[in-house]
């Protein structure tokens, strides 16, 4: 039940601030303790393939100092996928990833990359780490997913999140809550992610059978305010209560 899904903190946009000015601060480390010490279930990050925030040091030392589990997210690359396997996060999240986006703009095409990703997610599977595949909230996708021994998918809540009307907003939220409950059904592990914070999540948070709610712009947003502790306690109890 909704009292039971996890947060997992992206700490992604505390490196987007330190790279704008090209400095050592703030520390993306640092925030990742300070979302365990709030209430983060897992600690979230994407290394890009051109390492616009992120970057290989912080996924080490981070791996090493947390207490929660990694939850790397990653492109279909082979560079990035020999460096999953080299540090060997607990939970790898395959995502669709262009450069010239501002940040990831829909679900992995799983149908149309299945021999792809089932090669990629057997080399991850077969070094102990666990799969999960960022999707659209797609019956279609979701069974490509299950075809390629991906443990998980990640329900992509993008298009919920910017709808624009509430009728739109309804649509989009019918589909999440139809594809959550048909990967359920599947065997798969369903988290669910992307444009989410403080005044979206709780329609997400109420839905059965979902197991994590990956969210970061909105916390490292609101933490400019309250700072980090705060923003993520806040996030926490809203899921929690939801």
């Amino acid at each position: 039940m909704s009292k039971d899904i996890l947060l997992g903190v992206n700490i992604d946009h505390v490196a987007t601030i330190r790279e704008a000015r090209g400095v050592r601060y703030p520390s993306p480390a640092d925030a990742a303790l300070l979302a365990i010490e709030s209430g983060a279930d897992n600690i979230t990050l994407h290394l890009r393939e051109d390492r616009r925030h992120i970057k290989e040091r912080d996924v080490t030392l981070i791996q090493q100092i947390i207490n929660v589990p990694l939850n790397f997210e990653m492109a279909l690359s082979d560079e990035i996928i020999d460096f999953a396997i080299e540090i060997k996060p607990e939970m790898c999240c395959i995502v669709p990833e262009k450069r010239e986006e501002l940040t990831t703009e829909g679900g992995l095409d799983v149908v149309g990359l299945e021999a792809k990703v089932k090669s990629a997610t057997k080399k991850l599977v077969n070094a102990g780490i666990s799969v999960s595949l960022f999707i659209e909230p797609d019956k279609d996708q979701i069974d490509a997913a299950k075809r390629t021994g991906a443990d998980a998918v990640e329900i992509h809540t993008g298009r919920y999140a910017d709808a624009e009307t509430e009728d739109e907003t309804l649509v989009e939220f019918d589909k999440i809550a139809d594809a959550v409950e048909y990967a359920h059904e599947v065997g798969l592990r369903v988290d669910a992610g992307h444009g989410l914070h403080y005044y979206n999540v709780e329609p997400i948070a109420q839905l059965e059978h979902l197991h994590t709610l990956n969210i970061g712009h909105s916390i490292v947003a609101k933490a400019v305010m309250v700072g980090f502790k705060n923003a993520v306690s806040e996030m926490k109890k809203l899921i929690r209560n939801a």
